[in-house]
C-alpha cells in the first residue's frame, strides 16, 4: 500500500480467500481497487470505513461467463435489469453475455452498438460481451473482435431460434480460420446435428425419452471434431457446458498434445441427476441434458485433475408458458444465476472440496478465460475491488419467489442449499446485502487489445 491516506475502505474477515489459501486477514481498498491484502489486525487508516465480517467468508466476486441476457428483443424472457441483480444477489460481479436469444443477436459491430446501448443504464454489475459466428458473417467477425467482444460463440447443431444457425464442418473451418488469424477464441456448442437425427425422437412428459434424444455421442463427435480443427489450425478453442463425460479422454489427450483447448460444465451437470428429473417437469431441461449420476461423478474428478476448467451458469430463461410439459418441444434452459454458488458449494463440501476450489472454479479461471484475470477474480493488490461474503454453513430452502431474475422458473425449487450470501460488493461499493440493492453501477467491459 504505497499511501496509507488513499484507503477509503477496509474489509475484514477470519476468512478471506487469497491465490495463496484462505487466511484472516484486512483487505483495503481505494478508488474502486484493492490496495493491499493485510493482516487481520492491521490498523484501520484515519478516516477509512471498517466492515468487519467476522466468519462470513470474503471471496473474490465470481466470475459467470456464459449467460443469455436476451435484451433487447426478448425481454419477456430476461433482461439486464434482472439478470444483473440476480447474478449480483448471488455473488456474481462480472458476467459475458451470449450473443443469441437477444433481437438483433451480437454478430455485427451495429448490434454489439445496440446491446450496449441497452445493457449500460441497467446493469448492477459489470457486463461483457460474447459475438457470435455465424454462416455468413466470417466478414464480421475481426471487426467484432477490435470493437472488444471476448470471443466467438458458434452452434454446431440448431441452436433453437432461426437468426443464430449452425456452422457445417466447412463454415467451422472457415470461421476458425479467421478467428486464429486474429488471435481470437471460439466457444463451440458442441453437439453433432448428424448424431442428433439419428437419435429416437418422442414427443411427451418422459425425461428418459428426452434424454435418449440427445445422447453423449453427439457431444463426444462433435468435441472431437472441434479438436481435430482447432489442432489444424492452432486455433484457440473453448467446449461450452460440457454434459458427458465420454468425451473427457478425448479432451484429456488433447491438452497433453498441446491443443489449445479449455472446457466449461455448469451447476446443473454437477448438482442434479437424471434419475431425479421427474416426468413432465421441463425446468430441468437444457441441451445437452442432465445426465446420470454415475457421469456426475466423472465430471467432478475432471474439475478437479484440471480436465475442465471451470463452472459457469449458462443461465438461459424463458417465460413460463415456454416451459411445457412436453419434453420435445419445451424451450430448453436452466435458469441459474442467483443460486449457483450455493448450488456448487453444496455439492462441492459433500465431495470434499473447498471454496477455495470453488473460487478457482467459478471465478479465477473464469476471468483467465477472458482475459480478465489482471483484475478480476482474485483478492490481490491491483484488482478491481469486487467481493462476495458467504456464510457457508448457513442454509436456505430455495423459494422462486424470492429470485430475481424475471421468470421465476427454477429446477431446484424447494432444494435446501448450503451457503447463504451475505452481501456483494462491486469495486468497493456494496451493491445488495440483506435483499436490499443498490442502484446500477456496472460497467461494460472489453478485450484490452
Amino acid at each position: 500500500m504505497s499511501d496509507d491516506g488513499l484507503v477509503e475502505l477496509i474489509l475484514r474477515s477470519t476468512r478471506v480467500i487469497t491465490p495463496e489459501g484462505t487466511r484472516a486477514a484486512s483487505v483495503a481498498v481505494a478508488a474502486g481497487r484493492i490496495t493491499a491484502v493485510l493482516a487481520h489486525e492491521a490498523e484501520v487508516p484515519a478516516g477509512a470505513r471498517l466492515e468487519d465480517f467476522g466468519d462470513d467468508v470474503l471471496l473474490p466476486g465470481l466470475v459467470d461467463t456464459h449467460v443469455h441476457v436476451n435484451d433487447p428483443g426478448r425481454t419477456e424472457w430476461e433482461g439486464f435489469w434482472t439478470a444483473t441483480r440476480a447474478a449480483a444477489a448471488g455473488g456474481i460481479t462480472t458476467l459475458v453475455d451470449m450473443p443469441l436469444n437477444s433481437l438483433p443477436p451480437t454478430t455485427t459491430v451495429d448490434h454489439l452498438r445496440t446491446k450496449k446501448d441497452v445493457a449500460r443504464s441497467k446493469a448492477h454489475i459489470d457486463v461483457g460481451f460474447w459475438g457470435g459466428a455465424l454462416p455468413d458473417n466470417v466478414k464480421d467477425l475481426r471487426p467484432l473482435h477490435d470493437a472488444g467482444v471476448f470471443g466467438f460463440k458458434a452452434f454446431l447443431s440448431p441452436s433453437g431460434v432461426d437468426e443464430f444457425p449452425e456452422l457445417d464442418q466447412d463454415q467451422l473451418a472457415q470461421s476458425l480460420a479467421e478467428i486464429a488469424g486474429f488471435g481470437g477464441l471460439l466457444i463451440v456448442h458442441a453437439e453433432d446435428p448428424h448424431h442428433l437425427a439419428a437419435a429416437p425422437q418422442k414427443s411427451g412428459q418422459k425425461y428418459a425419452d428426452f434424454l435418449a434424444s440427445r445422447p453423449r455421442d453427439a457431444e463426444d463427435t462433435a468435441i472431437a471434431n472441434l479438436i481435430a480443427q482447432a489442432k489444424r489450425l492452432q486455433a484457440r478453442v473453448h467446449v461450452l457446458h460440457l454434459s458427458s463425460s465420454d468425451a473427457l479422454p478425448l479432451i484429456a489427450a488433447a491438452k497433453a498434445e498441446g491443443v489449445r483447448i479449455t472446457v466449461e460444465t455448469c451447476p446443473h451437470y454437477l448438482t442434479l441427476t437424471a434419475e431425479e428429473v421427474p416426468d413432465g417437469a421441463s425446468e430441468f431441461k437444457c441441451c445437452p441434458p442432465i445426465r446420470e449420476a454415475a457421469n456426475q461423478d466423472l465430471l467432478w474428478q475432471a474439475l478437479a485433475d484440471g480436465t475442465i476448467d471451470c463452472v459457469v451458469t449458462d443461465h438461459s430463461p424463458s417465460t413460463a408458458d415456454l416451459k411445457t410439459d412436453d419434453f420435445a418441444t419445451a424451450w430448453g434452459g436452466i435458469s441459474g444465476l442467483q443460486l449457483s454458488l450455493s448450488a456448487v458449494w453444496t455439492e462441492a463440501r459433500k465431495r470434499g472440496y473447498g471454496l477455495e476450489d470453488v473460487v478457482r472454479w467459478m471465478s479465477s479461471r473464469t476471468a483467465r478465460l477472458v482475459g480478465l484475470d489482471d483484475r478480476k477474480g482474485a483478492i490481490v493488490a491491483g484488482h478491481d475491488a469486487d467481493f462476495a461474503v458467504l456464510a457457508p454453513d448457513e442454509t436456505f430452502t430455495v423459494d422462486p419467489a424470492a429470485l430475481q431474475h424475471r421468470n421465476r422458473v427454477t429446477a431446484y425449487a424447494g432444494r435446501t442449499l448450503h451457503g447463504v450470501v451475505k452481501s456483494t460488493w462491486l469495486r468497493g461499493e456494496r451493491i445488495v446485502a440483506e435483499g436490499e440493492f443498490a442502484e446500477p453501477r456496472g460497467q461494460l467491459l472489453f478485450r484490452q487489445p
